[in-house]
């Protein structure tokens, strides 16, 4: 599989067929590893880089990790466009594309498996799977944890648990985290409450591409804060007991205000949808911000020509690196906004040729 093939096609997480999936967007599964033979990335001198690189690359073939449609991208010898582009589609993270030497990523060709190489630790596996599917997205991943240990020999301590290189990740080295969809809870203002409840039990909040961004879209992520002193099963008890009271809540919320304020709301997300059919220009974090009132739109049925996977897409398609992808060409500000604008135009279906 080339990179340039996944233009064509959208990542299985985003086709809204997942339990709960009108709320929950993906559920993600993260391991951070390290070789026990050699020191952490930050002590670590090019050389060591490079044979780190090189080794977990020559593994991932032995094991057949690199076949059957499966795409491995060396980082070092890609563009920066190439490295947004896969931070856009969730693939990578920010630390690995703004990384630098000898370091790569493997996925697969639904974009469920992804294995970044030397980014903050020399391996971090991920699984990820469409709506609320947190245990089955570990069990995807742990097959490829045990035969990638058996291989390289992972750092491990009795006491410790897997050895990282940030004290956070030490324990499990697990980071199962869920995205959800809470449009509603931000328009009513009852976000923060939420988050105020979530942060006091140990679990973190971040926005649309994770740690260190923004929210966007009324997109937050909900994550482990701690790994060490809890094992696997209790990281995803607990995330199996928050989040459906999240996903509770918000449906809640929408059914109130479906109830109490149909008009109020129904203006906004038709004037959202509105501005999609005819913007000429439009920027990453206006669309992003309009597409969520229209998905919410779409799950409540106030919108019936346009399906959720289309919407969901939309939030990685309109990206970007992934505009300059589509139009094969180096992109500036004022440019990537008016072919956004076309682009979503298309992809709902609205525009049409003009007369001259």
């Amino acid at each position: 599989m080339e990179i340039d093939e996944l233009i064509g096609q959208s990542g299985e997480w985003l086709k809204g067929s997942g339990p709960d999936s009108d709320i929950v967007i993906s559920s993600r599964v993260r391991l951070a590893r390290n070789r026990a033979d050699y020191p952490f990335l930050t002590r670590a001198s090019e050389a060591q880089r490079a044979e780190i690189h090189e080794s977990i690359r020559a593994a991932l073939e032995r094991l057949g990790l690199t076949q059957n449609g499966h795409c491995y991208v060396d980082l070092a010898e890609s563009n920066e466009t190439t490295s947004r582009f896969l931070l856009e589609r969730h693939l990578i993270s920010r630390e690995l594309a703004n990384g630098s030497g000898g370091r790569g990523v493997l996925f697969d060709r639904t974009e469920m498996l992804a294995v970044m190489v030397n980014e903050e630790d020399h391996l971090r596996m991920q699984a990820i799977r469409a709506g609320f599917q947190i245990r089955e997205a570990y069990e995807d991943i742990r097959p490829i944890d045990e035969r990638l240990d058996e291989e390289l020999k992972f750092a491990f301590g009795k006491e410790f648990g897997f050895l990282t290189a940030c004290p956070t990740n030490v324990g499990t080295g697990m980071r199962a985290s869920v995205m959800l969809h809470l449009p509603a809870l931000v328009f009513t203002k009852q976000i923060d409450k939420v988050f105020a409840s979530v942060t006091k039990i140990n679990l973190a909040v971040r926005g649309f591409y994770g740690e260190g961004t923004q929210a966007s879209g009324d997109f937050y992520q909900i994550s482990n804060q701690i790994t060490l002193g809890l094992s696997e099963d209790e990281i995803l008890d607990l995330l199996e007991r928050v989040v459906p009271r999240i996903v509770t809540y918000e449906r809640e919320v929408r059914g109130h205000l479906m109830e109490k304020d149909r008009v109020g709301l129904e203006d906004k997300i038709w004037r959202a949808f509105g501005v999609l059919q005819a913007a000429r220009s439009i920027s990453s974090e206006e669309t992003m911000d309009l597409l969520s009132s229209v998905r919410l739109g779409v799950n409540l049925g106030l919108i019936e020509n346009v399906d959720i996977a289309t919407v969901n897409e939309l939030f990685i398609l309109t990206q970007p690196a992934h505009l300059q992808r589509i139009e094969k060409r180096d992109l500036g500000a004022n440019e990537r906004d008016a072919a956004r604008a076309q682009f979503i135009r298309r992809q709902l279906g609205l525009d049409r040729p003009r007369r001259y």
